[in-house]
């Protein structure tokens, strides 16, 4: 397991090597590891497939969770971004239908890649095979993406919680967006300072978002959380790709978010006791899912 501790000591080291922050993570984890790079590499690509699986198998109609609650949205958004219609563009479109189904056919019990958790897998999936898809990024490109996501998602984890039960959905869907940002900045040609600035808009921009399943289950409002996510995700590349440099480094918006989180009502991580759980239709929704109160 890599052990940075800020992404502040990721660039520098990727920097003064003069290489991607994806690749000084891939000479290190190999390090620490005890394996080769190929094997790394070798797994990533697993979890790209699983990625793409899960994507080509979310996107079909007829997809419907155990509960019934969730299915098809994915397909409607598939079918809508087809048209060439959407006020967002076909990028942005096309990858929230495909976080959409990611997030259903994880409802639906199907095989997912948590990134960095079940709750938020359809974020970064979306944007690294939209890239592959509209931008013809390599699957070697992809995958050291993959890397640097995940090297970021480390340093979160590190210094504060991907947990919805600790930090709230801030921590799930706001460290997906930021190593999703963190990954098309790369993508896309950008520094290794640009790559940390996408981290930080897209997870500034999601900072205080509270963790309600309702019924405790994972698909109200966290599918819809995940389409979400994915465009604030682009947007936030976007702006660091422009040349855009946040105030705030990234490593303080992750120690404010976990701030943040640890702030947060009981009630408003993960329970099911407030927000949108909380609200007359939540909780007749659960009583038709599992009766009484």
């Amino acid at each position: 397991m890599l052990n940075y501790k800020s992404v502040a000591e990721l660039v520098a080291l990727a920097n003064a090597q003069g290489i991607t922050i994806s690749q000084l993570a891939l000479q290190d984890q190999a390090q620490q590891m005890e394996t080769t790079e190929d094997e790394i590499i070798s797994q990533m690509r697993h979890n790209l497939n699983v990625m793409r699986t899960s994507a080509e198998k979310g996107l079909k109609p007829g997809i419907k969770s155990v509960s019934g609650l969730s299915g098809g949205d994915g397909y409607k958004a598939h079918v809508y971004a087809a048209k060439g219609e959407t006020l967002g563009g076909s990028f942005c479109a096309r990858a929230t239908a495909i976080a959409l189904a990611i997030q259903e056919y994880n409802a639906a019990m199907g095989k997912i890649v948590a990134s960095p958790t079940a709750g938020s897998c359809g974020i970064l999936p979306a944007g690294v095979i939209t890239m592959m898809e509209q931008r013809d990024i390599s699957e070697e490109r992809a995958i050291m993406s993959l890397i640097t996501a995940g090297a970021i998602g480390m340093v979160i984890a590190n210094e504060a919680s991907v947990s919805g039960a600790q930090g709230g959905c801030q921590a799930e869907c706001g460290s997906a967006a930021a190593m999703t940002a963190a990954a098309l900045a790369e993508m896309s040609g950008g520094t290794n300072d640009m790559v940390a600035h996408a981290a930080a808009f897209a997870l500034q921009n999601l900072m205080g978002l509270v963790c309600d399943p309702v019924a405790g289950l994972v698909e109200v409002p966290c599918i819809l959380r995940n389409g979400g996510s994915i465009a604030i995700a682009i947007n936030s590349a976007d702006l660091a790709l422009a040349g855009i440099e946040n105030v705030i480094p990234i490593d303080e918006v992750i120690l404010a978010m976990d701030e943040v989180g640890n702030a947060m009502s009981e009630t408003l991580r993960e329970t099911s006791q407030g927000g949108l759980a909380a609200t007359p239709t939540g909780k007749a929704i659960y009583e038709k899912i599992f009766g009484g109160k």
